[in-house]
């Protein structure tokens, strides 16, 4: 997909009211399937999934709050982000006095709506401007929440790229907020051209897995189901507020030093960039990186969660999403992935002295040019430190030398009988 593209996806998907469970959700991801195929997993309410317990699934169909005229004060039509999520179904009449205590708003920001949610002790309520709040009236309020919980099931959707490997890279983005743009529709839909850029790679070398479930009880439905999968995951990263306009920033996994980490270091480190520590909190790199699994499962984002004013609000709409953003992002990832697909270990089998390349030739026959003397180059640091314990990356950090250019040094030394890949 193109920028505009990605942009039309996460317009689509904007209007929907998802939550962790929930009919909502589960028109996330036949929309999604529309232009990657999903294969969906439910699991009931009240399945045990590690220290947790599938709850309830939630619908709702409207709410409001009207003033004594029958106006809709606050209107989940309008947006739903009025209502707090995983609400308890009422209808009743109060005052404004009453009401109050239900009412979510952002003083500081008193031109936007909050996002709530209450998803796991019932509750109900409303989210609203502080200046319509402050516009409110003593009341009567007729409020009415027509939702319903009950026993159904949470959905995930995942969609595999087969590899020569059985060895996993992990991409998981979440998809459970509602109306929220850049947390995670712009994620969406990066992962969704991400996954049509490697299905076009011919032969990957490994077996790609996109995850889109709902955020942390998703990721652990799919960490309890697949436990016997888990030990194939190599590289894995959760994807999130892929669109807006700041720079790139990654989060190591738990291990800070596994190759994901390395990786992003180096398609990186010549473009403005965050590196963060990892840290027990954030997305569903967490989960991925709890201590049990120690996955190496780092996070992309461009402006992290919470240190943008939008976040959580009514202003993270497609409006605030940019296409040359989600571009950017999702070049990003695909130079990643390029790295990860060539990355590997080699022996050099004439490694006393320095072989005659020119007999071979594997020597430009024009000498000087600054292409040649590249590729010259990253034949001698390719051969001199393929001894099994320097990837290509490793070569690359070492020699300031393009990975790509390492790369097709090593398939060059290959052809010409110099080199073979290192196994353990």
């Amino acid at each position: 997909m193109t920028g505009p593209e990605m942009h039309d996806l996460v317009r689509r998907l904007y209007p929907l009211c998802r939550s962790i469970t929930g009919d909502g959700l589960r028109r996330t991801l036949e929309i999604i399937d529309g232009s990657l195929p999903l294969e969906i997993t439910e699991v009931p309410t009240g399945t045990k999934v590690l220290d947790w317990t599938i709850p309830r699934e939630w619908n709702i169909r409207d709410a409001y709050v009207k003033d004594a005229a029958g106006n809709r004060v606050v209107d989940f039509q309008e947006s739903n982000l009025h209502v707090v999520g995983y609400s308890a179904p009422v209808e009743a009449t109060m005052s404004l006095e009453e009401l109050r205590g239900r009412l979510h708003t952002l003083p500081g920001q008193p031109d936007l709506v909050p996002y709530r949610t209450s998803y796991y002790a019932e509750t109900w309520g409303f989210c609203l401007s502080q200046n319509t709040l402050d516009g409110l009236a003593d009341g009567p309020y007729e409020v009415r929440i027509d939702s319903t919980l009950a026993d159904g099931h949470l959905t995930y959707g995942e969609h595999v790229i087969r590899g020569r490997s059985q060895e996993e890279v992990l991409i998981s983005c979440h998809v459970c907020h509602p109306s929220l743009a850049n947390d995670n529709l712009a994620g969406v839909a990066v992962a969704v051209s991400l996954a049509e850029l490697v299905r076009r790679r011919a032969d990957p070398w490994y077996t790609y897995r996109f995850v889109f479930a709902p955020g942390t009880i998703g990721a652990i439905t799919w960490l309890d189901l697949n436990r016997e999968r888990t030990d194939r995951i190599r590289h894995g990263l959760t994807l999130a507020c892929a669109g807006d306009a700041g720079t790139i920033t990654y989060k190591r996994s738990r291990r800070g030093d596994a190759e994901i980490d390395q990786v992003f270091a180096h398609v990186l480190k010549d473009r403005p960039h965050t590196l963060l520590d990892f840290s027990p909190y954030g997305y569903d790199e967490r989960q991925y990186c709890s201590p049990g699994f120690d996955l190496p499962v780092g996070s992309l984002t461009r402006t992290p969660y919470g240190s943008y004013p939008e976040y959580h609000t009514s202003a993270d709409n497609p409006d605030f999403v940019r296409p040359e953003a989600m571009e950017d992002t999702l070049e990003t990832l695909w130079s990643a992935v390029r790295v990860l697909e060539g990355n590997r270990r080699y022996q050099n089998l004439s490694p006393y002295g320095e072989p005659q390349l020119g007999a071979r030739g594997l020597y430009g026959s024009l000498g000087g040019r600054s292409d040649t003397k590249q590729a010259q180059m990253a034949m001698l640091w390719v051969l001199n430190l393929s001894d099994g314990l320097h990837s290509l990356l490793d070569i690359a950090e070492r020699s300031h030398l393009p990975f790509q250019a390492l790369a097709d040094a090593a398939n060059a030394l290959q052809n010409a009988g110099l080199l073979k890949e290192w196994v353990d």
